[in-house]
């Protein structure tokens, strides 16, 4: 990827302590647009009464959640496919572009007149928002010095912890005072004035050559990450066809399976369109695990706490916002601090600490009752949350810095494909596990209230099980070295000594 920046002179390079030069605005322009587009992300996610109610949408509430999950399964498709668009295009044309779909997609649907409309400008936004994030990564290990890194991934943390956070709150807050219709246009002026900003700091790069496009790998691709996070977002749904679960996942599982052959043979001309020799580097998979894992407890715990809040406490919905809310602003607060903390001491004082602290706070999840007070509720919402700030910007950090300069862009897809998949497994296991056990304990007489409570202790149980993976991955984590080599250049050079065969 093409870095747009002013290069100095190739004998002038900058102080290994210091950014280059025009890079603090890059990241600067890039993470504030990260945090627009991720805060309008979340913004569906308390709005679906509402959307329900007008009388003009003419929706239920099955098809108000599409809003959620179209946006999801565009985010899938799409995000694949920047590694590629990373190699192709110069930072300032693939932000210009992202930016451009996410304002165009912010407007239609806050004029939106009918809900196909309202659907496409979701799909079109999240078009948008797929490029900028895993853009933001690939930018900052570019311009980022490595001993200056994780205060960076620190700061990256903050935006994609406190932005989902506060998207449910600020539509909750303008749904108070105003229609659905001014959640998307009171974000588009904000995206509007950073695309501006972007196209003016944003120098533009040198020509540079185009990798070769595989056009097969993109279907598979659509199908196989879309068709995964589309059958595991099915999973507990009530009143679906009998095919439709099975059909999704096998599609995704068959389409994914060949997306990947197909990558493993184009790479090997550096073709792929989502190279997997990332996967070669052992500190890139340890940290990826985790992170999948991660991902997986912490949507299933932010999926399943309001439930429970809600459903077996009795908590009125602005009760259970300020409970969940205060762990998230944590981890985001707290995301520079630990990544200062990771250029000094490195990875593991941070994230072993960090996953022993989020395996207490799910043991402590499994001990839930309806008589638990709600401050109790809060000290392990927080706990957690406590935990996931150890670790996310560490993990970040040494996944990226474990890869060699040109692995970059598909290191950032992969990254950002695991959260979404991850994600989705996360919140399908947990609603299956708490539902399946709920539907038992109501047919044998138990309220509601308590058996969806013993059905979220049990995925809790699950959860800390499968974080002792997490747990024991973190051993093998350490600092990766400030430059790893680049294994075209190793093979382009054993070319180049290599006697000659005549």
């Amino acid at each position: 990827m093409q870095i747009d920046t002013q290069s100095p002179r190739a004998d002038a390079r900058p102080a290994p302590e210091r950014l280059a030069p025009g890079g603090a605005v890059i990241i600067a322009t890039l993470l504030v647009s990260a945090f627009v587009v991720i805060l309008n992300e979340t913004a569906m996610n308390v709005a679906i009464s509402t959307l329900v109610a007008d009388p003009v949408l003419g929706i239920d509430e099955r098809a108000a959640q599409w809003l959620t999950t179209a946006f999801l399964l565009t985010m899938a498709i799409v995000i694949p496919i920047t590694g590629w668009l990373m190699a192709r295009f110069t930072t300032r044309t693939l932000f210009i572009a992202a930016m451009s779909a996410f304002v165009l997609g912010t407007v239609l649907a806050g004029v939106a007149s009918s809900f196909p409309l309202l659907l496409l400008g979701r799909v079109i936004q999240a078009s948008g928002t797929a490029v900028v994030f895993p853009l933001l990564m690939t930018t900052v290990m570019q311009l980022v010095p490595p001993a200056r890194r994780g205060a960076f991934m620190g700061t990256i943390s903050l935006v994609i912890s406190v932005a989902p956070a506060l998207g449910p709150t600020v539509s909750g807050a303008i749904l108070q005072v105003a229609s659905w219709h001014f959640i998307f246009l009171g974000v588009a002026p904000l995206a509007l004035i950073m695309l501006l900003v972007g196209a003016r700091s944003l120098k533009r790069g040198e020509a540079q050559e185009p990798p070769h496009l595989d056009v097969v790998s993109i279907p598979l691709a659509g199908f196989g990450f879309g068709g995964l996070v589309y059958g595991l977002s099915l999973i507990g749904a009530a009143d679906l066809p009998a095919w439709q679960l099975p059909t999704a996942l096998g599609v995704g599982v068959v389409a994914l399976t060949l997306f990947i052959l197909r990558q493993r043979r184009l790479q090997r001309t550096d073709d792929a369109l989502l190279d997997l020799r990332t996967f070669r580097h052992p500190l890139f998979t340890a940290a990826v695990v985790v992170m999948g894992l991660a991902m997986a407890a912490m949507f299933g715990t932010l999926i399943m706490l309001p439930l429970i809040l809600q459903d077996s406490m009795g908590l009125e919905p602005i009760q259970v916002g300020l409970i969940t809310l205060p762990g998230a602003l944590l981890t985001g607060l707290l995301g520079p601090v630990v990544g200062n903390l990771y250029d000094r001491w490195g990875p593991r004082p941070l994230v072993i600490p960090g996953a022993l602290i989020v395996l207490t706070a799910l043991v402590l999840y499994t001990q839930l009752h309806i008589s638990t007070p709600w401050y109790l509720v809060l000290a392990m919402q927080v706990t957690l949350s406590l935990g996931f700030a150890f670790t996310f910007p560490p993990l970040f950090t040494v996944s990226l810095g474990a890869l060699p300069k040109h692995l970059y862009g598909h290191g950032s897809a992969v990254l950002s494909t695991v959260q979404q998949v991850a994600g989705a497994a996360g919140t399908a296991a947990f609603v299956t596990i708490m539902a399946t056990r709920q539907a038992q304990l109501v047919a044998d007489g138990v309220a509601q209230g308590e058996a969806l409570l013993e059905g979220a202790r049990i995925a809790f149980m699950g959860a800390a099980a499968l974080w002792t993976i997490g747990v024991i991955a973190t051993l093998w984590l350490r600092k990766p070295a400030d430059v790893v080599p680049d294994e075209r250049e190793h093979v382009e050079h054993a070319d180049a000594e290599a006697p000659s065969a005549h």
